[in-house]
């Protein structure tokens, strides 16, 4: 599932692509995609033709275009992505069997979403209607990870007496917005702590070295256009590039780029976590 820095290059990707972007024309190729107006594609496509595209925003994993009037909200999932399309290359290649949603401009110039799980959604927000009211799961979010209410301090008081694993709780949404189980393992590495460690047990130091890893690793993998394993693309179709820099993350078994120890990988509340049992503690 693309995380923050994933949706995050795709959010760049669509502020420079769709800068004053006025949607001429919109094709809803699967009814199950559109979540608001739910059931009712139809309204969603009468909604968003007319609508220029002002601005883009991330929070958490969701997109959020503000619109002349209303909101445009998208959440990927595991498998959605956008696709940008010149006029003469939208004419020659068809929509694929996975192809969702379809928005051309006057000039031709499509912006194409696709989706080969099907579980990405989209909703419309109308004008004067508060954007959680209708995106719910917006509701649920903790702290951006780069906001300054994320800290240290923050953390201590979010675990203290948790006995869940750190891993587990880095994965939950309420307590930091958009980190999901790449950058969870590889910024455990990077602070030297054990994904297996009860939350409560971290003191101060180790608390701040997680923070400080944490927002490191997520820049990092925005600079690289995030992480490739299997669908991501930008909007361009391009592979992200920190799959090659991962100190951990799919290296089971293989020797630790620090030590050489072998990575060690093991199910955490169903998910998969890999570490170091040389340089994780």
């Amino acid at each position: 599932m693309p995380e923050l820095p994933e949706v995050e290059t795709v959010r760049r990707g669509l502020e420079k692509q769709t800068d004053g972007f006025t949607i001429a024309r919109v094709t809803v190729l699967r009814d199950r995609a559109i979540a608001a107006p739910r059931h009712d594609p139809q309204g969603f496509r009468s909604a968003l033709e007319g609508r220029r595209v002002i601005e883009w925003r991330r929070r958490g994993k969701y997109l959020i275009a503000r619109l002349d009037q209303g909101h445009w909200g998208v959440h990927l999932r595991m498998t959605g992505q956008f696709l940008w399309l010149e006029a003469q290359r939208s004419q020659a290649h068809p929509p694929c069997s996975h192809t969702r949603v379809q928005l051309w401009n006057a000039r031709g110039q499509e912006l194409r979403f696709i989706d080969t799980r099907s579980f990405a959604e989209m909703w419309w927000v109308p004008p004067g209607e508060a954007i959680e009211s209708v995106i719910t799961g917006l509701k649920r979010l903790g702290p951006e990870p780069f906001d300054p209410s994320f800290n240290a301090a923050y953390l201590a008081g979010r675990l203290k007496g948790s006995v869940r694993p750190i891993k587990s709780a880095l994965l939950d949404q309420a307590l930091v917005a958009g980190v999901g189980n790449i950058y969870a393992d590889e910024s455990l590495f990077a602070a030297g702590i054990r994904p297996q460690t009860a939350s409560g047990r971290l003191g101060p130091k180790r608390l701040a070295a997680l923070h400080q890893a944490l927002v490191q690793v997520l820049r990092d993998s925005i600079g690289a256009g995030g992480t490739t394993f299997s669908d991501f693309r930008d909007l361009s179709g391009t592979y992200g590039n920190y799959g090659g820099m991962a100190w951990v993350y799919r290296r089971a078994g293989e020797p630790c780029r620090r030590c050489g120890e072998p990575i060690r990988r093991e199910k955490l509340s169903g998910r998969s976590s890999h570490w170091c049992p040389s340089c994780q503690r």
